[in-house]
Formats: C-alpha cells, sequence, structure tokens
C-alpha cells in the first residue's frame, strides 16, 4: 500500500514551485460527505484511485503548513516534499469511521515529518536529539520575546510551559544561538582568524597516506637490503649473527665459542667484522 502511493503520479514541487502552488490551490476542497466515500473505498477496498483523490484534495494544507516553517532557512519545496510524504502517510492509516476530518487526523504526520527533516538539515551537528530538546527546538523561537539571550526569568517561564528541565532550555537556547564553523579557514581570511579554525588544532595523530606508503616501501627496502647482505656473509659468519641477533633463544660469545671450538674473543671479532660488512653493504 505504502509502496503504490508514493508512486502515484501527481504533482511534485519542482523548479516551478509557484506553479505547483497554484495548481495544489486549484483542486476543489472535499466536503464530508465526499471524504468519508473516498475514505471507506481506500479503507475497505484499498481503492488506490480514491486515495489519490484524497492526497490530491489536501495538498494546499501541506503547502500551508510547510510555510510556517520557512524561518530556518530551508527551501521551501523540500518542505513542502517531506509534508506531502506524511500526508500519504496519514491517507493510508485514514480510518473513515472514527468521525474525525483527514485534515484533522493528517496534521500530526505532516509536521512530524517536517520536523525530522528540519532537525537532519539545520546543521551539520545534530541540534535535537531526545524528546525535550525536540520539543525546545520548534517552541524555543516563538517563545522568545527578543532576539537576544533569554533572561533567568525567562528562560524559568519557558520550562515551566514545555514541561522540561531549565538546564534543557539554557542547553538549547547556546546550541540555537551558534553557528556551523568551516573546517578549514576561507582563502580571504587574515592570519589570525585561520588560527582558529578547526584544521588549525584538530590534526589526525595518524600519518596521512603518502606517508605510510613511503615509510612501508622504505620498510620494505631496508629488509631486502638486510637480507641480500646477509646472503653475501660466509656461512659462519651468517650462523653468528643468526644466533646471537636473530634466533628467539640468543647465544652468548662464551656458547659460541664451545661450539666452534674457539675462544670468545675470536667469536667477538668474527661478529665485529660481520656487522661492519653489513652495514657497508645497507650504505651502498
Amino acid at each position: 500500500m505504502t509502496k503504490a502511493l508514493q508512486t502515484m503520479e501527481w504533482m511534485t514541487p519542482g523548479s516551478n514551485l509557484n506553479a505547483y502552488i497554484q495548481g495544489a490551490s486549484s483542486i476543489p476542497i472535499l466536503s464530508a460527505d465526499e471524504e468519508k466515500s473516498l475514505g471507506e473505498s481506500l479503507f475497505y477496498n484499498e481503492d488506490l484511485d480514491s486515495a489519490r483523490k484524497l492526497v490530491m484534495a489536501h495538498l494546499r494544507f501541506v503547502v500551508h503548513i510547510a510555510r510556517s516553517y520557512n524561518g530556518y532557512g530551508l527551501p521551501l519545496g523540500d518542505l513542502i516534499q517531506e509534508g506531502n510524504v506524511g500526508l500519504m502517510k496519514a491517507v493510508r492509516r485514514f480510518n473513515p469511521e472514527k468521525g474525525v476530518r483527514l485534515v484533522s487526523f493528517a496534521v500530526h504526520w505532516i509536521k512530524a515529518e517536517i520536523h525530522e527533516f528540519i532537525l537532519k538539515n539545520w546543521r551539520i551537528v545534530k541540534v535535537a536529539t531526545t524528546k525535550a530538546q525536540r520539543k525546545l527546538f520548534f517552541n524555543l523561537r516563538s517563545s522568545k520575546k527578543e532576539l537576544e539571550w533569554l533572561s533567568a526569568d525567562e528562560a524559568k517561564a519557558i520550562a515551566r510551559d514545555l514541561d522540561v528541565e531549565l538546564k534543557d532550555v539554557m542547553e538549547m537556547e547556546k546550541r540555537l544561538s551558534s553557528h556551523d564553523t568551516a573546517f578549514d579557514a576561507y582563502s580571504d581570511d587574515d592570519d589570525e582568524s585561520a588560527a582558529y579554525s578547526p584544521s588549525a588544532y584538530l590534526s589526525s595523530g595518524e600519518v596521512g597516506p603518502a606517508e605510510a606508503i613511503e615509510s612501508l616501501d622504505l620498510q620494505s627496502d631496508n629488509n631486502m637490503r638486510l637480507q641480500n647482505a646477509i646472503e653475501g656473509l660466509d656461512e659462519r659468519s651468517q650462523m653468528i649473527l643468526q644466533k646471537r641477533w636473530l634466533d628467539e633463544k640468543k647465544l652468548t660469545l662464551h656458547e659460541l665459542a664451545d661450539q666452534y671450538g674457539v675462544s670468545a674473543e675470536r667469536i667477538r671479532q668474527l661478529e665485529k667484522n660481520a656487522m661492519a660488512c653489513l652495514k657497508r653493504q645497507m650504505q651502498q
């Protein structure tokens, strides 16, 4: 049912918003008997043509409601589109046997969709997440007598009227009075203001992609050079380095001296010569 309603071919507010509003206003308003008849046909028989007529006849009310949210800086066409989604949801759930006109039933669904759209798009960072915050977001502007900060008495009165905590009123007041800040400073900003842009002090502690690739390439090259240098040593020098530095259980000079039947000093000399050879190979 929902999918069918959403795919019906009826007008949407496109580039010519005025033409859409005029078209919506020209559609006749249904009488109570007409609305009930269409509602019954939809409710009992799932007649989509009746759903279309109910939606079309109430487009003007969506426009009227959407206009009341013009102060949030969002395009009116987008607000109308979201309101139309709410209208379609209301039509789908409308029960004509309740004795309530569709416009009275649909206003909740229309406003709910518009509210959700505003909360998602008014700011990059969400300003209202809890029930109390959402209530304050849409009521605080109309409750304020001036554009300045609320006084203590005004804040207490709003908290009492809206049945919310005083701290929630003050927090929403602060959020509504703030503005989004660009992450990077604008090109025409002076040096002082640029220093306070988020990009100046919110740097990542991780290396960038270029540095990470460069580090991996360097490590790979060093490993290859080391492997080639070790392979260029004689077998005894390789074994001494292996057992002195590379094995998990490393042997002492005296333990190696016992294995090869030489003095510990001789093992130390062989180790020193092998390390010098590796250093020369790595520097080439």
